[in-house]
């Protein structure tokens, strides 16, 4: 019989008693279902109008309550959690009747935690005020959402694969020290295994570095506080360290049996006793993952379409329409259309040349899955090799030609919008769109080899594709930084609709309790 390997029994270990836990039976918090279905209605156009990849939909949610109320309760900063878990279960995000009122004070505890930190902070350069204090709601969004749905499978899980793999990644010509190279390992786990963007790593690397911090006596606080400045550099350097691309390379090409044990092991974890059945267990979870991944992609697609097809139908109407009609005295239909309905067309295209992983993949994956379940005498491991270094003259012939891929990339689409006489304000918001739909074109596309765990082949049409659309898909990462900031649609939103809507649904919900006591009455 095969052995199990220790960091194996001991995620079987907290496997069992994540299952055997049972809910204690307590008040919970409910919300009107009238006011929920409304709260929930608005959610739904929020997320096409500022699409975020799923898993980050309630952080980011609670991230933008957070905000909101700490902005306009500036007197009764003491009585947040309620109304923000109620915002949360009313749009979705958590299920009603579900949530412990005792998640209420825990919550509140949260938020006095972080509020200190905001008030003590106060004293810094005002240039740094207000990054400072987005950076600690920040990090207070993605503690309160892990008290509230505490991710117990994905902190089991990475875990798990960073005592699998951390002893397995050799550096080569690399001086790095085992502290560093540990910390990149455990960063590149939770991009590669839990897709965790950068407020999440921010939370994780600080719980990392300070394992008292949810849990902090005041004596820590105390003095923590002025090392805030410092935490913050400290942690966006080890984000942003270069040799982090190369960890998550392989993080990222290894991911995939983690994932499919997981969802193998999850509500019977005993079948690590009988290889047989595991391997059965294996490959329906991966049949399951895969049919689950189908359908994010599809939604994944039709989101983020429909957020710029709706954003560029505004900006049609608002800015390019007024510019031909009264600017240039040249509106053409066809440019127009062409301008709105060309962004989500290419989407079309670059999701139908998504091509599902090879059935030779679900072997390897189950291979590769008992190979790190079951101890094995031949350890791989998996090198990462310094840069190749460069001399200036290679350097200056490499950037002239990324140079000239780029203005033959731009050129070419500038020359042809030309030609149909595009105005050079079309021009331009045509240029961001279709970068962007390029950036969002590839992150879907990198998404959908979630569970392959074969190398890519490289082709020459692959290189040719690669060279002249990399510098629109760098132009579109840079843009989507800044959209992710200045989106019209999603400033509206907050500044205008936002606080009126929760007004009103949470009037709403007391008007219709009113009418169940009255109704009540009469009974």
């Amino acid at each position: 019989m095969s052995t199990i390997s220790l960091p194996t029994e001991k995620l079987v270990r907290r496997f069992k008693s994540f299952v055997s836990v049972k809910s204690e039976s307590s008040s919970t918090i409910h919300v009107d279902y009238i006011a929920s279905k409304v709260a929930s209605f608005y959610e739904k156009i929020r997320k096409i109008l500022d699409y975020q990849e799923e898993h980050l939909f309630r952080k980011n949610a609670i991230d933008r309550i957070l905000k909101r109320r700490l902005f306009l309760q500036q007197n009764h900063k003491n009585e947040i959690a309620y109304p923000l878990i109620c915002e949360l279960i009313r749009a979705g995000y958590l299920p009603n009747d579900a949530i412990p009122e005792s998640k209420i004070e825990e919550v509140e505890s949260i938020i006095d935690k972080y509020l200190f930190l905001i008030d003590s902070s106060a004293k810094a350069d005002i240039s740094k005020r207000e990054e400072m204090l987005n950076w600690l709601i920040s990090l207070a969004s993605c503690e309160i959402e892990e008290k509230l749905a505490p991710p117990f499978k994905d902190k089991a899980l990475a875990d798990y694969m960073y005592k699998v793999i951390k002893d397995k990644i050799v550096l080569k010509n690399i001086d790095l020290s085992q502290a560093k190279k540990d910390t990149q390992t455990f960063i590149a786990i939770q991009k590669a295994l839990l897709r965790a963007d950068r407020a999440l790593l921010n939370y994780r690397l600080v719980k990392w570095h300070y394992p008292e911090w949810t849990n902090p006596s005041q004596e820590f606080l105390s003095q923590i506080t002025p090392q805030l400045e410092s935490i913050k550099e400290t942690v966006f350097k080890e984000i942003s360290y270069p040799l982090g691309p190369k960890f998550f390379q392989i993080t990222n090409q290894y991911n995939t049996p983690f994932l499919v044990l997981g969802d193998a092991l999850l509500n019977k974890p005993d079948l690590v006793d009988q290889p047989e059945k595991l391997e059965g267990a294996i490959n329906t979870a991966y049949q399951e993952r895969y049919q689950h991944s189908k359908n994010k992609l599809r939604r994944a697609a039709i989101y983020s379409t429909a957020s710029i097809f709706a954003t560029k139908i505004i900006l049609a109407l608002a800015i390019e329409v007024p510019f031909d009609l009264y600017v240039t005295h040249q509106l053409i239909s066809l440019n127009l259309g062409i301008n709105i309905l060309f962004p989500p067309f290419l989407m079309f295209l670059i999701i139908m040349t998504i091509k599902p992983p090879a059935e030779a993949n679900t072997q390897k994956v189950i291979l590769e899955v008992m190979k790190i379940v079951y101890q094995n005498k031949r350890e791989e491991t998996y090198e990462i090799k310094s840069s190749t270094k460069r001399g200036w003259f290679l350097k200056g012939v490499i950037n002239l030609f990324y140079l000239i891929s780029f203005l033959i990339s731009f050129g070419l689409i500038i020359w042809g919008l030309t030609k149909l006489n595009f105005s050079w304000l079309s021009t331009i918001i045509f240029l961001v769109f279709i970068s962007l739909i390029c950036f969002a074109g590839l992150k879907i596309r990198q998404q959908s080899k979630e569970l392959s765990v074969e190398k890519a082949k490289e082709t020459g049409w692959l290189f040719v594709i690669d060279l002249f659309a990399l510098p629109l898909i760098r132009m579109g990462k840079w843009l989507s930084r800044q959209w992710a900031r200045f989106n019209i649609l999603v400033v509206i939103f907050n500044l205008i609709l936002e606080v009126p809507f929760q007004i009103f649904v949470e009037f709403l919900e007391n008007w219709h309790r009113f009418l169940k006591e009255k109704k009540e009455e009469i009974q």
